[in-house]
């Protein structure tokens, strides 16, 4: 398609005054184009839908596809190109997306995940024991991400997983390549085939002795009755794996630094921990820290926001500009753990392809606050925030590091 003129770059750069906030030009886009046109690093174009009404109706609509061998889906790093090969159920659509999902939909049920909330209080407590134990914390500061945020989440999806959590930094490693915006491609394609080496390395061995966990149900209950095969196995194992630690960690460490600089709030969740829940909710759409994504690929001609997209033709939703949209959340830049509306919001996407460990992530994240606040109420950056290192630079925003000290 020829285009009038051509159009700007997809906006992924938080704006210098505020490191927590979306892209600046997001907000503009919002109100004056909520449904335009953006230029894709591959050279490509594709529509960016930034209204909330609009993203749930992208997100909510089947005829747009998740399925990334379908001509026209735009295309990212993350997305691992359109080959079919080890493609998870996330990249599928129904009914196969749906006959997948309801393999491991059980795992993360809310009263199964509820039951762990025991296990997940006693990783964390034991953390902070280590925190507390820490040498140098008056030399620069403890590194909240190395010692608690990437650790919680990690520990345990590789507990559900039946993954060697001694494995935790070969598949950390890799998934930072695989998030990383700036990496060259073959780089990229490097870490993909690694990860996939090694997972396919880990299904044999589970398949040997498959063990009580998600994988080795999935082999006795899945595989072996020919219902998946082993390499599909071995999908679900890189999915759950890469989601399961990296998004989690990313909230964690953006959450602690809120409630750092926010001192009121955090003295207002500490002396009301039944708040807490709620504040979870409203860091959540505070944050958003999907910066590029969902994506979809239109199937047949469908208007949204005023404006036909026709088949064949890409769709990024803008999250993170969702999420401060002032229609739906009154004074949406604005942190309020009181909000009444704040569980609407779309972290974890809406519809069909939502997030499945959502309820895993919710009681991660309400726990590791609420003991952050309870057992370290003195808790503050031990650098200023300007020399704290953003993950510009992925898929995923977050803090690369956050020194703090007590």
């Amino acid at each position: 398609m020829t285009l009038s003129t051509a159009p700007a770059p997809l906006p992924v750069e938080p704006p210098s005054g505020c490191p927590f906030d979306p892209p600046a030009e997001l907000t503009a886009l919002r109100a004056e184009r909520p449904v335009s046109k953006v230029a894709l690093p591959d050279g490509s174009w594709a529509w960016l839908v930034t209204r909330y009404a609009d993203i749930r109706a992208v997100l909510g609509d089947t005829r747009f596809s998740s399925d990334t061998t379908v001509h026209g889906y735009p295309l990212s790093g993350m997305t691992g190109g359109p080959s079919t090969q080890n493609r998870g159920f996330i990249r599928r659509d129904p009914p196969e997306h749906t006959r997948l999902r309801r393999m491991v939909t059980r795992e993360f049920m809310v009263k199964r995940v509820e039951a762990l909330r025991p296990e997940i209080q006693r990783i964390t407590d034991q953390l902070c024991d280590a925190m507390e134990r820490a040498e140098g914390r008056e030399q620069g500061g403890v590194d909240l991400v190395e010692a608690l945020a990437l650790p919680v989440p990690s520990l345990v999806i590789s507990l559900l997983l039946g993954v060697p959590y001694e494995d935790h930094e070969i598949f950390q490693r890799l998934t930072g390549k695989l998030l990383s915006r700036t990496i060259a491609d073959d780089e990229r394609e490097a870490a993909r085939t690694e990860l996939r080496d090694y997972l396919d390395r880990l299904v044999t061995a589970k398949e040997a002795d498959p063990g009580d966990d998600i994988l080795g149900r999935l082999i006795v209950e899945q595989q072996r009755t020919g219902e998946i095969t082993h390499d599909q196995t071995a999908a679900f194992a890189s999915l759950l794996l890469v989601a399961g630690h990296e998004t989690t960690a990313n909230m964690i460490g953006l959450s602690a630094l809120t409630l750092m600089r926010d001192t009121a709030t955090a003295e207002r969740l500490r002396q009301d921990p039944g708040l807490i829940r709620g504040a979870v909710e409203e860091l959540l759409r505070f944050h958003s820290i999907i910066r590029n994504g969902p994506r979809r690929v239109a199937t047949a001609d469908v208007e949204i926001g005023g404006r036909l997209i026709r088949a064949g033709e890409g769709v990024v939703v803008a999250v993170a500009s969702g999420n401060r949209d002032r229609s739906v959340f009154a004074d949406a830049d604005r942190l309020d753990v009181r909000r009444s509306n704040a569980q609407h919001h779309l972290a974890f996407g809406y519809g069909i392809h939502q997030c499945l460990g959502q309820a895993l992530a919710r009681v991660e994240l309400q726990v590791v606050v609420g003991t952050l606040l309870r057992r370290f109420p003195t808790l503050r950056p031990a650098v200023p925030i300007e020399e704290v290192p953003f993950r510009t630079d992925m898929a995923i925003y977050g803090c690369h590091a956050l020194p703090v000290t007590w």
